[in-house]
């Protein structure tokens, strides 16, 4: 009697809900093990134990369930450490999102894909990247130098090397975006930057950008950098 009541309890015991969470740690998991390209609703649906249908409450399409991947990995990067200089808290932040690479391989060519294909980042890497323009203010950076700084740094901010800043003109914007006043209110940073920025309409590498001056800014930047490793004793 004791037993039958007993298997009758753990019978009972209810299942942890399915919520967007679980869906996208279950994904990183998935996407850790054998690539993104091996990622599936079918195969997310089987580690948590539910029918593929269920996860469409919580990510509507591929594209969404991406994004979403990529903000639980931003999540990992450390915050911004107190009291550092600006070289040391933006150093530690950009090996911190390197080692986060190293842990989710697949990571750096969906951030890199995602952000060609969004008109914007998601709001999870916008309060990233809005973070570190603060740093660089902080700083004591002038806003111009803070624009060639983040161009210079590029996706290396995100632990890797591509370019970071592509131009989202002619892409349809994101359903999930709030308003652009609410952006600049929520983003203070980047808004700054925006609005500073002299806008040059065949920049490759961002709308408002001019792409000469940025390619030689940072190659200049480089090899001043070289130069003075090379005549350090």
């Amino acid at each position: 009697m004791i037993e039958i009541a007993t298997q009758a309890g753990a019978a009972a015991q209810p299942r942890t809900p399915l919520s967007k969470a679980r869906v996208l740690d279950a994904a990183v998991a998935l996407a850790d093990e054998g690539g993104v390209d091996a990622l599936s609703m079918r195969r997310i649906a089987q580690a948590l134990g539910v029918v593929p249908m269920a996860l469409y409450k919580h990510v509507a399409n591929k594209n969404e369930l991406l994004d979403g991947m990529i903000d639980v990995v931003i999540g990992e990067i450390d915050p911004p450490a107190d009291g550092a200089d600006w070289k040391t808290a933006i150093r530690r932040r950009v090996l911190s999102a390197r080692r986060m690479l190293l842990r989710h391989p697949w990571a750096s060519g969906v951030i890199e894909s995602r952000m060609k294909a969004r008109a914007n980042p998601t709001l999870v890497v916008m309060e990233y990247l809005d973070s570190m323009i603060g740093i660089f203010r902080g700083g004591g950076f002038s806003i111009d130098l803070t624009h060639h700084a983040m161009h210079v740094m590029g996706s290396r901010l995100l632990g890797f090397s591509q370019e970071l800043f592509e131009d989202g003109a002619g892409r349809d914007p994101e359903p999930d975006m709030p308003p652009p006043e609410e952006i600049a209110a929520r983003f203070p940073h980047i808004a700054e930057l925006a609005m500073a920025v002299a806008h040059d309409d065949e920049s490759v590498v961002g709308s408002g950008c001019d792409d000469q001056f940025e390619f030689e800014f940072a190659l200049d930047l480089t090899l001043d950098g070289l130069e003075r490793l090379h005549g350090d004793p």
